[in-house]
């Protein structure tokens, strides 16, 4: 069989969560496994975390707790985006707890629940300054009471989301975080909320809620680079493969498709059975990335392509069955998510969620 896979170590998994637990105790976590757990495997990551001692797990999509409550997890589940009124039903009869944060949201989960035998919990989202969903501060008083008119409704959260609190000296979280507790005792002072996620569980651990939503960090990534001394993590996942082909390739020779690199000497490319439909970026090595063999870096040439990529291996020796590491360690090397992200200038989160269905996971 194809000797590419991710490898997620979900011993790294508990350790991040109990690091994080210790961090922010006593408030309990609520482990984000949404996009397939950061592309780590959601059902496995979310049996470990709950070993671990997480409280709560949360999703983007009503699919994504449906496949969760498939596989035999009993646990609350927070679905963070307001589901579509089509969703509704199966948000009850799987027991999600709904994001609702629009008047057409609660008419939607209020109808489904009637076929529910008890009250059907549900938090309320506020926009405090991510613009991406929630609703407007001002108009909570509006929500808690359509949702208090539905007695098969039980408001049981407030929630937000902080937008910059990777960023320790930006003064814009603790203005939101104000602008939250404003309009939560003005109109919902006797209900639980929720603010954290894991940027404010590294700069404010000190701040008591319901829950903190970790997401990233329990990955073992740091949320920023700004936040790497703050806490320390274990990196979960690895990415590895091996020399499937060897060749002499002379100099002036164009390496991939549109010869995108020209070797200058001659040298020794070694084929990799990895690419970007595994996830892989097409232009990482054309952005400096490299793999390790043998414990040495190594650079990809030319672009990747969609099943493989070439290494420049010079004259290492390399040969066929050779490990390949594209994240994760090797020897005294390591190559991680932040650094590939950096390469590609994005984000680690988008580096590890990228790799696809194709790569089968190993724990």
């Amino acid at each position: 069989m194809r000797p590419t896979s991710c490898e997620i170590d979900l011993d790294a998994i508990e350790q991040n969560v109990r690091t994080l637990s210790a961090l922010v105790s006593p408030t309990p976590l609520c482990a984000v496994v949404k996009a397939n757990g950061y592309g780590h495997g959601a059902v496995r990551v979310a049996e470990r975390a709950l070993l671990a001692g997480v409280s709560w797990l949360a999703v983007a999509l009503v699919e994504e707790g449906v496949e969760l409550r498939e596989a035999g997890i009993d646990a609350p589940i927070l679905v963070l985006s307001e589901p579509h009124p089509s969703a509704m039903g199966a948000v009850v009869s799987n027991r999600l707890t709904p994001s609702l944060y629009s008047l057409g949201g609660i008419a939607a989960i209020a109808d489904a629940a009637l076929q529910a035998p008890d009250p059907v919990e549900v938090h309320v989202c506020l926009d405090t300054g991510m613009r991406r969903v929630g609703a407007a501060p001002g108009l909570l008083s509006e929500l808690t009471e359509r949702i208090e008119r539905h007695d098969q409704l039980r408001l049981t959260s407030i929630w937000t989301h902080c937008p910059v609190a990777d960023e320790p000296d930006n003064p814009f979280t603790d203005e939101q975080l104000e602008q939250f507790t404003q309009a939560i005792d003005a109109h919902a002072h006797n209900v639980d909320t929720h603010v954290g996620n894991s940027a404010v569980a590294i700069t404010r651990p000190e701040r008591e809620a319901l829950m903190v939503r970790c997401g990233i960090a329990m990955y073992g990534i740091d949320p920023d680079v700004a936040l790497r001394d703050r806490v320390t993590l274990v990196p979960a996942m690895s990415v590895r493969s091996e020399v499937s082909f060897v060749k002499t390739v002379g100099p002036g020779e164009g390496i991939g498709y549109g010869h995108r690199f020209v070797t200058s000497q001659t040298t020794t490319i070694a084929t990799v059975p990895i690419g970007y439909a595994d996830g892989i970026r097409r232009d990482l090595g054309l952005r400096g990335g490299e793999v390790l063999i043998g414990g040495q870096r190594h650079p990809i040439r030319g672009v990747v392509t969609m099943d493989q990529l070439m290494v420049d291996v010079g004259d290492a020796g390399v040969a066929v069955g050779d490990e390949v590491i594209l994240i994760g360690g090797q020897g005294e090397e390591t190559i991680s998510a932040a650094e590939v992200a950096a390469r590609l200038d994005t984000i680690p989160y988008e580096i590890v969620c990228a790799v696809s269905s194709r790569m089968p996971r190993r724990y």
